[in-house]
């Protein structure tokens, strides 16, 4: 996070833009009193009916990198963390209890 004045912000807007554009926060200052910020755009979520739709939507937003050669039949299947059913829940169930 930054913290520049008005003038500064005057001079060197464009540089001051690029910096929120990849997710800086600059707050700007009058008389060393924050009066504004300047932050990302909420960006609007993917709309698409299936999975390739997103995918290429995020790609032409630059979001994300498509792969560059096909998986062929690769599916992903996740394995989890291997630990016994319930561990999560208790984990969760002693850390709330820490905070009350």
């Amino acid at each position: 996070m930054k913290i520049v004045g008005i003038k500064q912000l005057k001079a060197r807007l464009s540089e001051y833009i690029r910096l929120a554009k990849t997710g800086e926060t600059v707050l700007v200052a009058e008389r060393g009193q924050v009066v504004a910020e300047l932050r990302p755009a909420r960006r609007q979520a993917p709309v698409g009916d299936g999975v390739e739709e997103i995918l290429e939507t995020l790609a032409a937003a630059g979001e994300v990198t498509r792969a560059a050669y096909s998986k062929g039949d690769w599916v992903w299947h996740s394995r989890g963390l291997g630990l016994a059913p319930g561990t999560a829940q208790a984990l969760l169930d002693e850390l709330r209890q820490d905070h009350t």
